[in-house]
């Protein structure tokens, strides 16, 4: 039976006063989801957004991972679109969402924005979601280089999110992990500042708490212009899943006010 261990991280940087970005990490699911920049509660947008995908997973465990995660998100972009009607200060808000949910035998990924997904296998680092932006579809048809790409002043326009009109083209597919498999979920905070090759050296050889503090304070010596959040998790293959099932969260969800539809019980406890 497949397992994650993890731990999990999320810094406002030293830039931007708040954390709109949020993230989970459990034995069964990681999830990042990062509030769209500079459009209105990309914090509400990001915090919902996780707490309904962690309470989809957790309430339907040994379910088809990719029909929960698609129903997940479908139940975020219909919270969305309701706290925009009750108010409208709301209108805007979109957020990112990066998610990988095992049922202990198949793994789903799913993934809208520019929030990234990294595995690392017997020393190779492998990125395995695409990011949704205006630059990657310009590299993609030719239009830009790699390079210019990284420099272009449209670097972080997003082109697809979760939001309250519609969920724009998130894709959800299969990916396989075995034991011994090192994962990161992570914002465009980390990625946009720390190359692969000090991913791939931070996630090598250290235990999943200190790989994710490595990874943020290279960030923030990095500049730290926006917010910063990173699940690091480890897979197992176990006979017996004696975890705590709950996980914990990190970031906007957090705070209880950004979650819409007013959340009854605490699914879990902070991550460290």
């Amino acid at each position: 039976m497949l397992r994650f261990t993890g731990d999990a991280r999320s810094e406002s940087g030293l830039v931007r006063h708040g954390n709109e970005d949020s993230g989970f990490v459990s034995s069964t699911l990681l999830l990042v989801a990062d509030g769209v920049g500079g459009n209105a509660g990309g914090e509400v947008a990001s915090a919902t957004t996780a707490w309904t995908v962690a309470r989809q997973s957790l309430a339907r465990v040994g379910l088809r991972p990719s029909g929960v995660l698609e129903q997940a998100v479908e139940e975020s972009r219909g919270l969305l679109a309701d706290g925009v009607r009750e108010r409208p200060d709301l209108t805007g808000m979109a957020t990112t969402l990066t998610a990988l949910l095992t049922d202990g035998y198949r793994c789903a990924l799913a993934y809208v924005g520019d929030s990234r997904a990294y595995q690392l296998r017997a020393g190779e680092l492998r990125q395995v979601t695409t990011d949704h932006t205006w630059v990657q579809e310009a590299v993609a048809a030719g239009e830009l280089t790699a390079d210019e790409a990284e420099q272009h002043p449209w670097r972080h326009v997003v082109v697809r999110s979760i939001n309250a009109e519609r969920s724009q083209g998130v894709e959800i597919t299969t990916l396989g992990v075995r034991p011994g498999d090192r994962l990161l979920l992570c914002s465009d905070g980390l990625s946009d500042l720390v190359p692969p090759g000090a991913i791939a050296a931070a996630l090598d050889g250290q235990p999943d708490g200190r790989a994710a503090d490595l990874l943020v304070e290279h960030a923030l010596r990095a500049g730290g212009g926006d917010n910063i959040t990173v699940v690091v998790a480890t897979a197992h293959d176990v006979a017996f899943d004696d975890t705590d099932p709950s996980g914990g969260f990190v970031g906007a969800v957090l705070d209880h006010g950004n979650v819409l539809g007013s959340p009854v019980v605490r699914l879990g406890q902070n991550a460290s």
